[in-house]
């Protein structure tokens, strides 16, 4: 006797595969009930998170050796780089908190800066 084929389609993500009738989960034509699942979010916080520092900066002159500021806001920073005919006169530091040391900002946010400095110039 031949055998009825079903396109069984309860995989997880492999895709489908033909089973016999007997094995198949459900017989075919025959609808399945849709399965659905209910998400809940996330408590929020109560607290809203703390207020970040100011970001505190260190420049140095490299030809001279010498530091033109230190612990400073952006705009004093800036002023400061008034002074350098190219950006890669001066290093840059910004305060870590976190690692309670001065990290070297990288060329491209020293670059940053030096645009900021020409752009205050302007006015």
């Amino acid at each position: 006797m031949a055998k009825t084929w079903v396109l069984d389609t309860e995989t997880k993500g492999t895709g489908a595969h033909m089973a016999p009738l007997e094995k198949a989960d459900r017989t075919a034509g025959e609808p399945r009930e849709l399965q659905t699942v209910t998400f809940k979010r996330a408590a929020k916080d109560a607290e809203p998170p703390a207020p970040r520092d100011k970001q505190r900066f260190k420049v140095v002159d490299v030809l001279g050796g010498r530091v033109l500021v230190q612990d400073v806001g952006a705009r004093e920073a800036i002023a400061a780089l008034g002074e350098l005919r190219s950006v890669l006169d001066a290093r840059v530091s910004v305060w870590s908190t976190d690692a309670r040391r001065w990290k070297l900002l990288s060329l491209d946010e020293q670059k940053a800066l030096w645009r900021l400095r020409v752009a205050a110039a302007q006015r």
